[in-house]
């Protein structure tokens, strides 16, 4: 079934590094009935899951396939020794343990027909890591500003973000929240007349009813996992929990920690001027910061964190803990202005650990000056229901407001409504916060953030020349590095296959020998070529990311099924064959550049840090006439010098769009 799926689909479902492009599940094009009711964003006549039980299955790729892709990314980061030593392992591998571990992998999936041979080993890989959330795994992304000034007042803001998400999460749980679908031919299949039609469709067959009109439905798995959900820290592996009968929020401002209910007894949002009373309450409270704020346990080391829970639970404080793990989400009222995009960064990426629980799905961070992020915890899903969520939050909280500028807050009794936690803590857990708050703070000072904004081109430009401008904004990161370190490195580009159930990522690997000649052509050469020449190699270059994107959106890259056959030779306790062992295998994992791309009308700017010590993370957008990108490194990378590098590269490329030599 999965050889069905479009190749034009599948390149329109790219999500990068952690953070997923809107293209796959844009609301620019969302066509549906408003509600009129509080209670819902809309009522999809669809329901959500209409689609789930009918999505194809994640194919599990052929085993030459996989070492002829690993061998062709293998290619341009290594000489011509080291290639014949890799390729020697692999093909050794391919026809021996890699071929059995191969079969029972196929047998396994074929008796698991509920899910994705990736998502259990997926799953298990976050949850069993032990490093910090903070700065490894958590991304965030910033919304746009409200275009009306006067709604970004923090209170004003923050009240029509909560009840705008109390009522998504209503919408959802309701099965009225419109299926996430990727539309070829919008005029054919996102109209009234086809879901009226689709409806009736048995769930058995309903994505074949969509395939018809080239509408492709998504997995929606991972959505009952934005709400009511923590990660909690255990030892040796952490746990998600979910408790959907959690009624209350989370709130915390100056390291301190509230709660109180969003909805009521019978399962109705709570009255919008009593959330804004609510809230204005605690902004008013003159409680000084929390001396021991607990959050900045969330950013330990997983099995530190896991001790110190244990004794907060032995300490007697096992209550207040359920009411944060069980809170719909977490809402960061924090007290400072945001001065640019670099602090802003900072502040949504990680902020000072004290007013943050990261172990919470998805926190919105959000500053006196209104500018709001969501920072998300990336074990329970790659990011799909979070810009889904975020575009539709940014989309509710500026079309129908549910407060207002001069709104007052009701008469309630906020005191009576808004407990505040109180944890008894020892000499041991007050010891254990003052060296997290230690660690942390060591952690976030060897990160720098810098950004670009490259205004003399962008998608419009490059799609008139029939250039992927993804592979372009690639090419000039391939660039830009080989400029500042004379190197071709480790890359990774991740792409979302939620076009499968339970699928999860595959990655795109742009450093490629089509990439690296290219490179090398415009830095090193670029007199030795004609601006005819280097515009062939350009054209080369996309074909080949093109040909890369459209392989991994279709489940058929080679890292997830390497992953997952050394995951099962671990889990029989088996030795590992040498080409696991391989120092080529260990450094193409060793992603030095790990890349994510986001364009949403609902968001601003998305980051993260590197996933290496010696890596750059680069957050980047290519925008109609501009790129931008906002990236992330350590001591050992020189962030602004390689952001120079990429300036000149895209600078090169596009003079030689334009028909003129670079010198």
């Amino acid at each position: 079934m999965a050889n069905l799926l479009s190749l034009q689909f599948s390149a329109s479902v790219r999500h990068t590094g952690r953070l997923v492009s809107p293209r796959a599940v844009s609301l620019t094009q969302r066509r549906y009935k408003q509600d009129t009711s509080a209670e819902y964003l809309h009522k999809s006549i669809v329901p959500s899951m209409h689609y789930q039980k009918s999505l194809p299955r994640l194919p599990v790729p052929k085993l030459e396939d996989t070492i002829r892709r690993y061998l062709a990314a293998q290619k341009p980061l290594l000489d011509d020794d080291q290639f014949k030593t890799t390729e020697n392992l692999a093909k050794d591998f391919q026809s021996t343990t890699g071929k059995i571990l191969h079969e029972e992998l196929v047998a396994q999936d074929k008796s698991n027909k509920h899910t994705s041979y990736i998502s259990a080993p997926w799953f298990d890989m976050y949850l069993s890591a032990r490093e910090s959330v903070v700065l490894n795994f958590n991304p965030f992304m910033s919304f746009n500003p409200d275009p009306r000034a006067e709604y970004n007042d923090q209170l004003v803001r923050a009240t029509n973000v909560v009840c705008s998400a109390v009522r998504f999460m209503k919408t959802l749980r309701a099965g009225v929240l419109a299926p996430e679908v990727f539309h070829l031919n919008p005029s054919k299949s996102d109209t009234d007349s086809f879901k009226r039609l689709i409806r009736w469709v048995p769930p058995s067959l309903s994505w074949y009813g969509a395939y018809m009109v080239n509408a492709y439905p998504l997995d929606m798995s991972q959505y009952f996992r934005l709400f009511n959900s923590t990660r909690v820290p255990k030892q040796g592996r952490d746990e998600l929990f979910t408790d959907a009968k959690g009624r209350h929020l989370l709130v915390m401002r100056k390291g301190n920690m509230y709660t109180f209910d969003v909805v009521d007894r019978d399962g109705n949002m709570v009255k919008p001027a009593e959330i804004q009373s609510h809230l204005n309450y605690i902004l008013a409270d003159e409680s000084p910061a929390a001396a021991h704020p607990l959050g900045v346990l969330t950013s330990e080391n997983r099995d530190v964190w896991a001790g110190l829970r244990e004794k907060l639970v032995a300490a007697g404080n096992g209550e207040a803990l359920q009411a944060v793990d069980s809170a719909l989400f977490c809402l960061c009222l924090d007290d400072e202005n945001m001065r640019d995009h670099i602090h802003t960064s900072h502040n949504m990426l990680h902020g000072d650990g004290c007013n943050r629980w990261y172990d919470k799905s998805f926190s919105v961070v959000l500053a006196r000056d209104g500018q709001a992020a969501i920072n998300f915890e990336h074990s329970w899903g790659d990011g799909v229901a979070v810009l889904r969520f975020q575009n539709e939050i940014f989309k509710d909280t500026t079309e129908k407001p549910l407060v207002h500028p001069g709104s007052t807050p009701t008469g309630v009794d906020s005191a009576d409504a808004v407990r505040r936690l109180h944890f008894h803590l020892d000499d041991e857990l007050r010891a254990g916060i003052t060296t997290a708050k230690e660690n942390f703070d060591a952690a976030v000072s060897k990160l720098t953030i810098d950004a670009l904004e490259f205004k003399k081109g962008g998608k419009e430009q490059l799609k008139k020349q029939k250039l992927s401008p993804d592979a372009v904004a690639q090419l000039a990161f391939q660039m830009g590095f080989l400029r500042q370190y004379s190197q071709t490195v480790a890359t990774y580009e991740s792409c979302s296959t939620a076009a499968f159930k339970h699928g999860r990522t595959e990655t795109i690997r742009p450093a490629t020998v089509h990439t690296k000649r290219c490179a090398e052509a415009f830095v090193q050469r670029p007199g030795e070529h004609s601006v005819e020449q280097l515009v062939d190699m350009l054209k080369d270059c996309s074909k080949y990311h093109g040909q890369l994107t459209k392989e991994a959106a279709m489940g058929q890259g080679f890292d997830r099924h390497l992953f997952a056959m050394r995951y099962l030779a671990n889990a029989k306790g088996q030795a590992l064959h040498d080409f696991y062992q391989d120092p080529a295998y260990g450094a193409i994992n060793h992603n030095v550049l790990s890349t994510s791309t986001l364009t949403s009308p609902a968001v601003s700017l998305g980051g993260f840090a590197p996933v290496v010590p010696d890596g750059f993370g680069v957050g980047y957008g290519v925008h109609d006439d501009w790129i931008g990108c906002n990236v992330s490194s350590y001591p050992s990378r020189n962030v602004h010098e390689f952001l120079r590098c990429v300036d000149k590269s895209l600078e090169d490329i596009f003079t030689v769009l334009e028909g003129k030599p670079i010198s």
